[in-house]
Formats: structure tokens, C-alpha cells, sequence
């Protein structure tokens, strides 16, 4: 049997066409041999992976044992697979690889994809858990996360991405990733009105309960939540993710202590690493709106790059008004734009720009564009500084 380093990088993590029959019918094949615990899935655009992971902190916290499955990972795979308080043991996903590889039939092993097989392999992980927060990938109806049964669905602010595989427009998208929806859903405020008006004509054709995070909450609760976030310097525009996990919180019967987040680290969100260097895994125009409340006012050196399939024009429209300098950081992955079609947009809208090389104590700095952008940072060029970055 293949160690699981070897066997997922055999596996391709992007496919032209995606074969939605395939993860329900691998499930089925070896259900009967996990017991599932309560799920809470996570749909939608942005702020997934925080909201999940505020979450699962609380629900720890709170004396339950959590698994917490989101993607993609920065560094180490192990940060895909959270469970109790800490990224997986490398012994215990070799140990769950096993029973996992050998359980399904070779077909399934072949064919099932990186997500796929990374998803199943999560569940076996959770199986003894009181909780998994359980975080879809790029879809909703035909997500791998999909196929289980869960007890509430949470959708964060949905918006215009991965537009190859979702849809050219918010309602095409909405529609794709609300289908998800089992049960009960949660959704968070929403900045596009055509969600919900996807979620009503949902709400009657499934018969399902919808809920809107902030009609949990009294405005002074809501300023609570504010002024805790403020207090421990955390970005404003996690409030909404917050609001939204704690709606889940009240939702499944427990009281709200804001204290149990005192030691929470939510590793590249927003997250100052330096006193004068940011990293956000953020990859659109929502999350560089979002930034934009956090650096308004201020002028920032982006250390960037982009995936060819996103609206990096745009994002960079929206950011433009911060940026004294772009510091193109080079990226090694076939997705990657060509660096000269970043450059022409760039140009475009006039911004400064060059490559970059090193960090001055001078200059602030925004490290931005994507997953790959903050890895690329993280391994290569902070090393020097390593003794000073907290992750």
C-alpha cells in the first residue's frame, strides 16, 4: 500500500469535467463502516474556512470533541484536517489512510479524486467525535462534502468565483451552491439580493428551514461581538463570520461566552505575522473588499499573484487606492497567470509595480492573491525571518 503523501500526489488536483456520481456511489460502498456524527456544512463564497473554524474552537471549548475539515491547506496537509484543538497527527492520518485504502475497492481508489479521497479520509478521522464542521470545497449541490447527512447547512457571503464550474452569474452560482441544503440553513448576511432570492424559491421547493444569522442576535449582542473583535485586534470584517458561527452556536441549544475565543488563531486570515507584514489567503473581489475596511486610509506594499481564472483586474480595482507598490511574487503552479498578462493589467491601471525580493522594516505589507501566494511567501522568502513569524 502506497504511503498517503505517495498516493494523493498521484492523484490530480483539478479536472477538466468531474464525474458527480462518483463520490456518492465510493460513500455508499463503505458507509455502513463509520458511524457519522452530527455534521454542521459550511456553503458558500468567502469566509468559510473562519467562520468553520470559530466554530469548531467553540464547540471544543465548549467540552465536545470537533473535527474541523477545510481546504486548501498553506503549508502542511495536516491543516485540512483539524481535530480537538490541533491539525492531525501525521501517525494518526497514516493510521486512517490504511483502514480507508483498504476499505474501498480498487475502482474507487483509482478514480476518486484529490478532495475526494481527502474528504473521505477526514470522516474516518471524525468518526469518534461529538461534531464535525465539515467545509465544502468550490460547489455545493454536487460537493464531495455533500453526500453526508447533516444536521445544518451555514452559507456565508456568496459571490462571483470559480465561475468555470459554478456559473457566469450570482444566481446561477447561488442556485449550485444553496442546493447543498438538507435541512435547516443559517445564511449570512448576503451582499448580492439574488441570494436570497434563490434561498425563498429553495425554501418552498424543499421545505426547508431558513434562518438569518443576525435574527439571533439583539443590536447589543451584535455590539458585543464588535467590541470583543475590536478588543483582541481582530479585522472588522470577520464580525459577519463570527456573528454567523455563533447563530450555529445558538441554534444548537448552547449560551454564548465570547471568552472562549481568547485563544483562537485563525492561521492567514488577515493574520499580522510582523508588526509591519499581513497575509490573507483571500483570492477575490469580496475578500479584497473586505481587506479594504482593515487598510483603508493606509498605503501598502501587495506582495501578489494570481490564478489565471480569477478576476485579479477587479480585485486590484478594489485595492488600488492602498497600494504604493505591487511586488509580484513568483508562483510554481501550471494555474499561476503568465507574469506577463499580470503585468499588462497591472499597467493597466497604473499601479507601481516590480518583483519581489525582500522585505524592508520601512514599508508595510499586504502578502495577498491566494493560498499559493501566502505558501510562497511563508516558505521561501520569510525563512530568513523565521524566528520573528508567529503561526
Amino acid at each position: 500500500m502506497p504511503s498517503l503523501e505517495a498516493f494523493l500526489a498521484s492523484k490530480p488536483l483539478f479536472y477538466a469535467e468531474i464525474d458527480y456520481e462518483r463520490m456518492p456511489r465510493a460513500w455508499k460502498s463503505i458507509e455502513k463502516h463509520f458511524k457519522i456524527p452530527r455534521i454542521i456544512h459550511l456553503v458558500g463564497t468567502n469566509g468559510k474556512g473562519s467562520t468553520g473554524r470559530f466554530l469548531a474552537h467553540y464547540l471544543y471549548k465548549s467540552g465536545f470533541s470537533v473535527g474541523h475539515y477545510s481546504s486548501p491547506h498553506i503549508l502542511e496537509f495536516n491543516e485540512r484536517i483539524w481535530l480537538d484543538g490541533a491539525d492531525v497527527s501525521d501517525e494518526e492520518l497514516s493510521c486512517y489512510h490504511d483502514k480507508l485504502y483498504h476499505l474501498l475497492g480498487e475502482e474507487f481508489r483509482n478514480s476518486l479524486s484529490f478532495f475526494e479521497y481527502t474528504t473521505l479520509l477526514a470522516i474516518a478521522v471524525y468518526e469518534q467525535c461529538d461534531y464535525i464542521v465539515l467545509e465544502a470545497g468550490l460547489g455545493g449541490e454536487y460537493d464531495a462534502t455533500s453526500v453526508f447527512s447533516n444536521s445544518l447547512t451555514l452559507v456565508t457571503p456568496i459571490d462571483l468565483d470559480h465561475m468555470d464550474f459554478l456559473g457566469d452569474t450570482i444566481d446561477e452560482i447561488a442556485k449550485t451552491k444553496l442546493k447543498a441544503i438538507q435541512k435547516t440553513a443559517i445564511l449570512a448576511s448576503q451582499k448580492h439580493e439574488e441570494v436570497y432570492n434563490v434561498a425563498q424559491k429553495l425554501l418552498l421547493l424543499k421545505n426547508i428551514e431558513l434562518f438569518n444569522s443576525k435574527q439571533f442576535f439583539t443590536l447589543d449582542e451584535l455590539q458585543e461581538i464588535e467590541d470583543f473583535l475590536i478588543s483582541k485586534e481582530f479585522p472588522l470584517f470577520l464580525k459577519e463570520n463570527l456573528v454567523l458561527a455563533l447563530s450555529a452556536v445558538k441554534f444548537l441549544g448552547f449560551t454564548v461566552s465570547l471568552e472562549y475565543f481568547n485563544d483562537i488563531v485563525l492561521f492567514g486570515r488577515c493574520q499580522k505575522i510582523l508588526p509591519n507584514v499581513t497575509i490573507d489567503v483571500g483570492h477575490n473581489a469580496l475578500a479584497a473588499a473586505a481587506l479594504m475596511d482593515t487598510f483603508r486610509g493606509k498605503k501598502i506594499n501587495l506582495i501578489f499573484n494570481s490564478f489565471m481564472d480569477k478576476d485579479y483586474e477587479k480585485t486590484l480595482t478594489i485595492l488600488k487606492s492602498a497600494i504604493q507598490i505591487i511586488e509580484i511574487i513568483p508562483i510554481l503552479n501550471e494555474r499561476i497567470e503568465k507574469k506577463e498578462n499580470l503585468i499588462k493589467v497591472i499597467e493597466k491601471l497604473d499601479i507601481p509595480y516590480r518583483d519581489f525580493k525582500t522585505l524592508e522594516d520601512s514599508k508595510e505589507y499586504l502578502v495577498f492573491g491566494s493560498f499559493s501566494v501566502v505558501e510562497a511567501f511563508l516558505n521561501d522568502y520569510a525563512k530568513t525571518r523565521k524566528s520573528e513569524i508567529s503561526t
